[in-house]
């Protein structure tokens, strides 16, 4: 048998369609026909010699082996895409301010200024943690470039709405019971001002539930190590969730829904440097992905 190579264009079918969750979209968002996709689909299957896709109701779910392709898909488009940028970007340098909040340090941070720094290596990136507010601020007052931050700001000039992500209550994963039936409930929240200490709060309240401040911290790795160590519950999104923790059902553990939050991308000016506008679009991609 001779060796397969796969094709890089009907690989980025492949992805597109399952990211969209329709390849009839990801033929539109490629600019081909839906007959075309799913020609690449059959030859992609053909190559791979396994189905990749099976029937789920109306639409379509990945096979075991499609899951498979799916990752080494990904990891292929994302090479093939830093060799474009490296070979065209070659010449760019200076740097990059960045602005994020903690909770995407560990998840977003590696893997996007690796491959940021693989593919332009001359350049610069300098990276400022911060709350909301801080962030706002600096970017407004052009010491950020770029922030990645929850989108509290709708009227914010260059502002890129990212996704909506669900709050959640958060528990140590060995604790079966992180409160007490009865007991006020104990929060584990950062330093006033904070989104989702005021979130927690005024979901509390308004289902009449008691609650009390059991530990507050400046940083989230502090409220991280709180809520391992059993001292109470906190709130987060899923996005940065470390594996020791756990989000809760809020029915069944008999605590209040909570609303959900968008995080956007701010740019300080409007017509960014080549530089920016890449490393504005490594964050999109890590974020959606």
């Amino acid at each position: 048998m001779g060796r397969i190579t796969f094709d890089l264009d009907v690989m980025r079918s492949f992805v597109t369609g399952v990211e969209l969750g329709s390849f009839a979209k990801a033929a539109d968002r490629l600019g081909r026909s839906t007959s075309a996709v799913s020609a690449q689909l059959k030859k992609l299957e053909e190559q791979a010699g396994t189905p990749l896709l099976r029937k789920a109701g109306r639409g379509m779910a990945l096979t075991e082996a499609g899951e498979v392709m799916l990752g080494y898909a990904r990891r292929l488009l994302e090479l093939n895409d830093e060799a474009v940028s490296a070979v065209g970007g070659v010449q760019l340098e200076g740097r990059v301010r960045l602005g994020m909040q903690e909770d995407f340090g560990e998840n977003v941070l590696p893997e996007v200024l690796g491959r940021f720094k693989r593919a332009h290596p001359k350049l610069r990136v300098e990276v400022h943690i911060a709350r909301n507010a801080s962030l706002m601020q600096s970017l407004q007052s052009g010491r950020l470039d770029l922030a990645l931050a929850w989108d509290t700001e709708p009227q914010a000039p260059h502002r890129q709405h990212i996704r909506t992500l669900p709050m959640q209550w958060i528990a140590a994963e060995i604790d079966e019971t992180p409160f007490e039936a009865g007991e006020p409930i104990p929060l584990v929240v950062l330093d006033a001002p904070c989104l989702m200490r005021t979130a927690a709060i005024d979901a509390l309240d308004r289902a009449g539930l008691a609650w009390r401040i059991a530990f507050t911290s400046a940083s989230l790795a502090g409220t991280w190590a709180a809520v391992k160590a059993g001292l109470g519950i906190s709130v987060r999104t899923p996005l940065g969730l470390p594996a020791e923790l756990r989000a809760l059902e809020a029915k069944q553990a008999h605590l209040p829904g909570l609303p959900k939050l968008g995080l956007a991308l701010y740019r300080g000016e409007a017509e960014s440097s080549p530089a920016v506008t890449r490393l504005a679009e490594l964050i999109v991609q890590s974020i959606k992905a």
